[in-house]
């Protein structure tokens, strides 16, 4: 096993891999899990680096205490003026706190630009900026105690950090409208009649065994075929179907990994797991 990330970042996520899989913990039980500021530059920092360096085939996003997360430390926003009176024009103070709210958004599209995919294990509340990052993940499951909550509504303003372009995107919009205009819990059995996780497993041990034996399972699939998967999905998501149609059939002309597919076929008649390569680490300067 490996661990990565020290300091701050260390404090509030930690860092485990093994087998493929990547295990990022959130570890303020104490606060709720809240994302303070220091949680909205570790983040993307690690899971740029797992993926930009192919350290790991997988990521699982879990968490620690009582409750998945409760959302953004208000002292976030404190912290870089947003609730102070503005003592500037008040059309320059909104332009540059749009940069702000651009840089929290890009916390957690590193999640659904990441090459590889990225599960989310919920126990207990998952409530406003939760709700965001965790939409931005492939796959999502849940204890049953788990309640989802788009909260930014208790507090007088519009949840903007994702949730409404990816949560109309996984379940019905009248659901996101309910939760977005009165603030009430989704639980559980809820969220997975509706699709919003997969599955809903009695406690956080039992989800974790589970989550991690499917994290594994992938790990061991073909990571080109895996990352082409996940690439085809959200362009599918994102576009028109003539359009995705297309795109596929581009993509499989570069990539269509012939040598990857013997390997398979040849450990199916040897009965033995496949061995496939690593993706190669991301260049990207010269």
């Amino acid at each position: 096993m490996s661990k990565q990330g020290t300091g701050s970042a260390q404090s509030v996520i930690e860092v485990s891999i093994q087998d493929g899989v990547a295990h990022l913990k959130l570890s303020r039980p104490a606060m709720l899990n809240a994302m303070n500021r220091e949680f909205w530059s570790a983040l993307p920092a690690i899971v740029r680096d797992i993926d930009d360096n192919a350290r790991a085939r997988v990521i699982v996003i879990s968490s620690t205490g009582k409750h998945f997360s409760a959302g953004m430390d208000l002292e976030v926003f404190a912290e870089n003026g947003a609730l102070a009176s503005a003592q500037q024009d008040p059309h320059v103070v909104s332009e540059a706190f749009r940069h702000l709210v651009l840089g929290l958004q890009g916390t957690f599209s590193c999640l659904d630009e990441a090459r590889v995919p990225v599960i989310a294990a919920i126990q207990g509340g998952c409530i406003g900026g939760a709700v965001d990052m965790t939409s931005a993940c492939d796959i999502r499951y849940c204890t049953a105690d788990a309640f989802f909550c788009i909260q930014e509504i208790n507090l007088a303003m519009t949840a903007d950090v994702g949730t409404f372009p990816r949560l109309c995107k996984l379940i019905p919009e009248g659901w996101v409208r309910e939760m977005a205009y009165t603030g009430r819990r989704l639980p559980a059995e809820k969220a997975k009649a509706i699709g919003l996780v997969n599955e809903v497993y009695p406690d956080h041990a039992a989800m974790m065994a589970a989550v991690m034996e499917t994290a594994r399972e992938i790990a061991a699939k073909n990571p080109i075929a895996v990352t082409g998967s996940k690439v085809m999905i959200n362009y599918a998501r994102d576009h028109a179907i003539k359009d995705a149609l297309d795109y596929i059939a581009l993509w499989q002309t570069g990539m269509f990994a012939r040598e990857h597919m013997q390997e398979a076929f040849t450990a199916q008649q040897e009965k033995r797991a496949p061995r496939y390569p690593d993706l190669a680490p991301v260049r990207k300067r010269l």
